[in-house]
């Protein structure tokens, strides 16, 4: 049995962030890449209803997620209140707390948090969207830790930024308010399905602690880190990235050989 593969994209970003595992893995399996609310294109939901919005996106079949940053916290969602509908979850540069609190001290500090919310706040054109300033400002915290040639960066967020389908004010401001919110670590615990914990050693928005906690936290998981690598693994090191994913998903969707 191929178990599908759902690719869920983190904040500000999109669907096309992928594309790198949409062409690898296409021809493997069954592929799907919703758009979060307010991002690439999809219509704006309030903060209450993402999550209902991501399962109405699942196939009807058991499913591997694999979630990046705020899209891996709504697949860990996702396998706690719709157990049938997850068979594995691919947890990339995730936080079960994207916030420090008084007893995490593994989330974004206050002050990256702030410039997210004040940087969306200066740069917001209206209703229609944001500026590629923002995107790009975002984009490059993303990639800070992987000591990318200028030329690199450029090529990267010239392919990958969807400025086509920027997201809306309302999409960012309710996925900020998702980050500044959620906290998992109750529900980790239970989580029976497997799970594929990778995250960037130097990610300068999510601290790796966050996901070593997440991979010993979890039942039945296994854990990969990335040297020299930011916030976005399988973009900057995308043949790595595909192989070992790959190589864990044939596991779990044949695990008796």
């Amino acid at each position: 049995m191929s178990l599908p593969l759902v690719f869920v994209h983190g904040w500000g970003q999109s669907p096309r962030i992928w594309q790198h595992q949409l062409a690898h893995f296409s021809k493997l399996t069954t592929v799907h890449a919703p758009a979060l609310p307010g991002h690439g294109g999809a219509p704006d939901a309030p903060p209450v209803a993402w999550l209902d919005t991501l399962a109405g996106a699942l196939p009807e079949t058991p499913s591997v997620l694999v979630g990046w940053s705020l899209g891996g916290m709504l697949a860990i969602e996702l396998a706690a209140t719709h157990p049938g509908r997850v068979a594995g979850l691919a947890l990339v540069a995730t936080s079960p707390s994207f916030r420090n609190r008084a007893d995490w001290t593994h989330g974004c500090d206050e002050a990256t948090f702030r410039a997210f919310a004040d940087g969306v706040a200066a740069d917001s054109p209206g209703a229609g969207g944001y500026s590629p300033k923002f995107l790009g400002r975002f984009f490059m915290l993303m990639l800070q830790g992987d000591g990318l040639a200028r030329a690199r960066y450029h090529a990267l967020a010239h392919e990958f930024i969807d400025r086509e389908r920027p997201p809306t004010p309302a999409g960012l401001a309710a996925g900020l308010h998702l980050l500044d919110s959620l906290d998992l670590r109750p529900m980790l615990a239970g989580i029976t399905q497997p799970a594929w914990v990778a995250h960037g050693d130097a990610d300068a928005i999510i601290p790796p602690a966050a996901g070593r906690h997440l991979a010993g936290a979890l039942p039945d998981a296994a854990w990969h880190g990335f040297e020299g690598c930011g916030h976005a693994p399988f973009l900057t090191q995308p043949e790595r990235f595909n192989t070992e994913l790959e190589a864990w998903w044939r596991n779990i969707s044949s695990p008796n050989g």
